[in-house]
């Protein structure tokens, strides 16, 4: 039961902690890395038509080659764009699909998110289980993700605190300054995600 309830609430500290996750790949980033690969492949077919030099033909086979990563990586769309010329992948609507592919390739999922949706599988998992030690996991669980939303609801108000009393911030930063180490790293993980 202990283990249990201590790989929960590090799956919890890991799943609200962790920067490098991302959304899966949408539509418009995998339309977007075909257009990238078919681009890639006709850059290269062009340099050997134009009779480019060495250097530039080997980097734009490379690249074509490289490309096929992103493809791989994001999988194909499920409606492929025209991209057979070079006229296709020059069109204005790439260049939108571009920027829209970039500007989704920023965005990640929310850190409360991450942990409540860990905690709402956790208490599935144990619901499954069932028993004694699943009714204490599930009720662990259920604690902690309280506890969660009550450690967010704080630490926003804090911050509106602060901005509203600017006379008093430094008062209330020195009555932090005895937190331990792991405390102060929990609430700027907080803060970064509020």
């Amino acid at each position: 039961m202990r283990k249990a309830m201590v790989v929960m609430a590090g799956m919890l500290i890991w799943a609200s902690g962790c920067e490098g996750i991302r959304f899966a790949p949408s539509e418009e980033q995998k339309q977007n890395a075909w257009v990238h690969n078919r681009t890639a492949v006709i850059a290269a077919q062009a340099a050997k038509e134009e009779q480019a030099s060495e250097k530039l033909r080997a980097l734009t086979d490379l690249s074509g080659t490289q490309s096929r990563a992103f493809v791989a990586y994001c999988g194909l769309p499920d409606e492929l764009p025209e991209a057979e010329t070079a006229e296709d992948v020059l069109k204005e609507s790439n260049a939108k699909l571009a920027q829209t592919a970039i500007e989704q390739s920023k965005q990640r999922p929310d850190a409360w998110q991450l942990a409540d949706s860990s905690i709402e599988l956790g208490i599935a998992i144990a619901g499954l289980f069932g028993g004694i030690y699943g009714t204490r996991v599930a009720k662990f669980l259920q604690e902690a993700r309280a506890k969660s939303n009550a450690l967010k609801e704080i630490v926003l108000a804090n911050e509106i605190f602060k901005k509203t009393n600017p006379d008093s911030a430094d008062a209330f930063k020195d009555a932090q300054r005895n937190q331990s180490p792991l405390t102060k790293q929990i609430v700027s993980e907080v803060k970064t995600g509020v």
